[in-house]
């Protein structure tokens, strides 16, 4: 798995402070701009933890993602408030462009593990078969399993970043896009960390929202999330 972060909005803290101040400011936007940038750590600060995330939403952040699953993929695009470029199964047709993942529950057990890969094997030959017989790409695709691997550019902004780290960074997410979001989370906090300071599952910044369906790991996580990025 490969997640870069390939671009964000210039200065997005003073952006974002920009747009906290100009809220409440007579002052002119070169005037704002220039009290952002002096008071800036202590009012993000004060709006992140007020949970005032609207300002948020004036800086973006675009990653690149791969080696990832199609399993992975799905749940990524769920998140609606966000732009995506995903790599096409129409247009990209060899099979062995693809690649595929091989889940740690699977790699484990060796007999398991054999019967896995003996279905990618099969899967990936019957896909060139039918390529080699006419049959089109965006119909032979359809015997193509979930483990097949993919690649996504994927833009949001700070605040859906929040939203998607507090919901894909918890322990109960699925293991492979808890991944992805952790070390999306890294580096934006290492592009904008005033920003991203208390970010990361739900009870980093608070109590854990899943109630009964805790994982009852809160202490751990929050000292693994205090010291990412």
């Amino acid at each position: 798995m490969v997640v870069r972060l390939l671009a964000c909005t210039p200065d997005p803290e003073e952006v974002v402070a920009a747009a906290a101040q100009l809220c409440y400011s007579s002052s002119s936007i070169e005037q704002i701009l220039e009290k952002g940038r002096s008071k800036k750590e202590a009012l993000l600060k004060k709006i992140l933890s007020a949970g005032h995330f609207s300002v948020l939403e004036h800086a973006a952040f675009t990653f690149g993602i791969e080696g990832i699953s199609r399993a992975c993929s799905h749940q990524l695009v769920r998140h609606r408030v966000a732009s995506f470029s995903q790599q096409s199964q129409r247009y990209v047709s060899a099979a062995d462009r693809f690649g595929a993942v091989v889940p740690d529950s699977i790699a484990a057990d060796v007999k398991i593990k054999e019967r896995f890969e003996s279905f990618l094997r099969d899967a990936f030959s019957l896909y060139d078969e039918l390529l080699q017989g006419g049959i089109p790409a965006e119909d032979a695709r359809f015997v193509l399993p979930n483990a097949v691997g993919t690649k996504l550019v994927v833009t949001m902004n700070a605040r859906e970043l929040h939203h998607f780290f507090r919901l894909r960074c918890c322990l109960r997410a699925q293991w492979e896009i808890r991944a992805v979001a952790k070390e999306m989370l890294r580096q934006a906090r290492t592009a904008a960390p005033l920003l991203f300071f208390n970010a990361g599952p739900g009870c980093v910044a608070g109590e854990c929202p899943e109630g009964a369906m805790s994982c009852g790991r809160m202490e751990e996580v929050r000292r693994d999330y205090a010291e990412l990025g």
